[in-house]
């Protein structure tokens, strides 16, 4: 059997949570191939509300394995609350969830470097949700990093400890401090290790491998948003791995000829939380508007998120390098009633049109060329067949599939699992 990749196409916060929920039926395995707790995957169901910043959306599905695979930095203490904040849904979850022994970890001395280096920043703060991620992935490539495979190594604390010191050097070093508690954060850091040591950690690539040669379908799930990605995102306002479909290879160890389809989720509109470039972003009341209907404030940070018109150079740019084999719109009811509503397709740098996305997005030469769609005021969260959406949501969406030249084949009309409509394409 063969591997499908499910990836965020804008700046993350695109509904992905939701989808992988809404489609694990299909699969048997859901595996997580990057990021860490700086995602913040939202599921709802059943009147229930439920967060997930490292384990796999996958992990409601009764019949599905779910793997943190070697490409993702866990932090222990933050695990720990996740699965207590599952216990009462009955998942037998030390059954249903397996955890690479290549995953690195998140010590308590990377989130007080990461805060303390987001201070020393002043106005020119990337904009890091202060989780100790970047430090865990510099340590990464540095080879000082601490796996989940060495925990259960009875020497492992006094590689902890020597990292710790050199991290408390590191430190001083900063002119900025932060009221972090490092004794506070060891406590439920040490606790948190003894949760991990209760799962089957596992070498994840053999085990991958090996179920797809026994005919097992697999759904490989991104954290954060392609535009965020190391190497392609809007360089430095990005996160500290690779989130496009290429980083699923390196993070679950699985080959690229294994891949067979790749879905891409975006919303109906642009969001990002944090620093960086915008260009269709809307300081106005119609940007508050989406921000309020669409309660836009981050998951994993609470923040604002920055609200503007959907960028189809952007998101073309996203699909080309991920290879997107087709699309799941997320939000459009959020655009009910907004009125008019306008779609980026091209830029304007320097007196010059381009139709691509290019090195730099940040300059404030840069304007956005729209085109403008006439908008829908129907309430579409109850309506379950295309047939019966708004012609002008459906002229919307065709649009942004011939632009793109990739078929949309999923609307999301809601938040809820059930709020979502398949479309025969």
């Amino acid at each position: 059997m063969s591997l499908d990749l499910l990836l965020g196409l804008q700046w993350g916060d695109e509904g992905k949570g939701k989808i992988v929920d809404a489609i694990t039926p299909d699969y048997d395995i859901v595996a997580r191939f990057q990021g860490g707790p700086n995602a913040g995957h939202t599921i709802e169901f059943n009147g229930h509300k439920h967060v997930l910043h490292t384990i796999p959306s996958g992990i409601f599905n009764k019949n599905s394995k779910n793997v943190i695979g070697n490409g993702v930095v866990i932090d222990p203490a933050i695990f720990l609350t996740e699965i207590n904040g599952l216990k009462k849904f009955n998942l037998d979850i030390n059954n249903k969830l397996l955890i690479s022994k290549k995953a690195h970890i998140i010590l308590p001395t990377h989130k007080i470097i990461d805060a303390s280096s987001e201070a020393s920043k002043g106005k020119k703060k990337i904009g890091s949700t202060l989780k100790g991620i970047g430090p865990t992935y510099m340590d990464k490539t540095g080879r000082n990093g601490i796996r989940v495979g060495d925990i259960v190594n009875n020497n492992w604390e006094k590689k902890y400890q020597i990292l710790k010191k050199k991290h408390l050097k590191l430190i001083s070093n900063f002119k900025q401090t932060t009221n972090l508690n490092l004794d506070l954060l060891e406590k439920e850091f040490f606790r948190g290790i003894k949760c991990i040591k209760s799962f089957n950690l596992i070498e994840s690539e053999s085990y991958l491998n090996n179920s797809i040669l026994k005919g097992k379908k697999i759904l490989a799930e991104g954290a954060q948003g392609s535009l965020l990605d190391i190497d392609f995102g809007t360089y430095p306002y990005v996160t500290s791995s690779n989130t496009t479909s290429a980083g699923a290879c390196s993070g679950l160890g699985v080959p690229p000829n294994k891949i067979k389809n790749i879905r891409g989720v975006f919303k109906a509109y642009t969001t990002r939380v944090g620093s960086g470039p915008f260009p269709t972003e809307l300081s106005n009341q119609i940007g508050e508007k989406i921000r309020d209907v669409g309660h836009e404030y981050g998951a994993t940070t609470g923040r604002d998120r920055r609200c503007g018109w959907l960028d189809l150079v952007a998101l073309k740019y996203s699909i080309q390098i991920n290879g997107i084999t087709e699309l799941n719109i997320m939000k459009s009811d959020v655009l009910s009633s907004i009125g008019k509503i306008s779609v980026c397709i091209s830029y304007n740098i320097d007196g010059k049109q381009i139709d691509f996305f290019p090195y730099d997005i940040s300059s404030k030469a840069i304007t956005p060329n729209y085109k403008v769609f006439e908008g829908w005021n129907d309430d579409i969260t109850q309506i379950k067949y295309e047939k019966d959406l708004p012609k002008e949501l459906i002229e919307y969406i065709n649009f942004i599939e011939s632009f793109v030249d990739v078929p949309i084949k999923l609307i999301s009309t809601g938040p809820d699992r059930d709020q979502t409509i398949f479309r025969n394409k």
